[in-house]
């Protein structure tokens, strides 16, 4: 058996929403890594040409292709134009998301149902749009991104860990149902991942001390450390790969053991 073999994604098609930067940019530069076509999704067409020069840069030849994941017939007919441009979506990594913090009482629910209809209805909408063509070449593979709030709760985040929540079982449920036509559909639940949006929260206060939160999240961490955009490389190209053909339903967080530490005992 060629053991390294098994992670190559030579000749498959990525489709990776939200992928023109942050966390999404991260794990599609590790699949090219590995072999494979990159699509991409986004709302502007300036951050679309900005990303795939970005891409470029890398080495990289990736696709750009604006849609709103939250609409059905967008989705459709992007993934219909990546089958023509590039060949049916063989990898999805629904990514895209986004999260509001507002306490509950103050969340209206016009504000709960975006976040829900981003973070959950998209990624059905897209596996929805993309199983078809799966089924039709005899595999598949589906990597959600979910959340460590598919697990917990946590102040102002009611929306989000609902959806994300939901995502976890959405994830479980395309396994259930497909399954038998050898998709394998999976979950990558990341910890706190040191990136340009989570920078505010990692800068040294006035005075020269650490950031409250930065202390609380090193110190709620047995890796003792933020995670790096890098650390979910190696998990999505497992579970995009053939190495990963019997792993179906389930959720790997990468979370440097977060939710597996309650803590130091004050």
């Amino acid at each position: 058996m060629d053991m390294l073999g098994q992670f190559s994604l030579k000749g498959k098609v990525a489709l990776v929403t939200g992928a023109s930067h942050g966390i999404g940019f991260s794990m599609a530069v590790a699949l090219a890594g590995a072999g494979a076509e990159i699509a991409f999704n986004g709302h502007s067409p300036d951050r679309l040409k900005a990303a795939e020069a970005e891409y470029a840069a890398r080495g990289i030849h990736a696709r750009g292709y604006l849609c709103d994941v939250t609409d059905e017939t967008a989705v459709q007919n992007m993934v219909a134009r990546i089958s023509a441009d590039l060949g049916p979506v063989d990898i999805l990594v629904n990514n895209a998301g986004m999260i509001q913090r507002t306490p509950l009482l103050d969340m209206s629910a016009q504000d709960f149902r975006r976040v829900v209809d981003v973070d959950l209805t998209a990624p059905f909408i897209v596996a929805k749009a993309c199983i078809p063509g799966m089924i039709a070449k005899g595999h598949g593979k589906i990597i959600n991104i979910c959340s460590m709030m598919s697990e917990l709760g946590r102040e102002t985040v009611s929306a989000y860990a609902a959806a994300k929540g939901g995502l976890k079982m959405l994830t479980r449920n395309i396994c259930a149902e497909f399954g038998g036509a050898n998709i394998q559909c999976n979950g990558i639940g990341p910890g706190y991942i040191a990136t340009s949006q989570t920078a505010p929260l990692r800068e040294p206060q006035p005075d020269g001390s650490r950031h409250p939160f930065d202390q609380f999240i090193c110190s709620k961490t047995p890796a003792g450390r933020w995670g790096r955009p890098e650390d979910l490389a190696g998990p999505a190209v497992f579970l995009a790969s053939d190495a990963s053909n019997f792993v179906n339903g389930h959720i790997l967080y990468v979370d440097g053991g977060i939710l597996a530490y309650i803590g130091k005992q004050p």
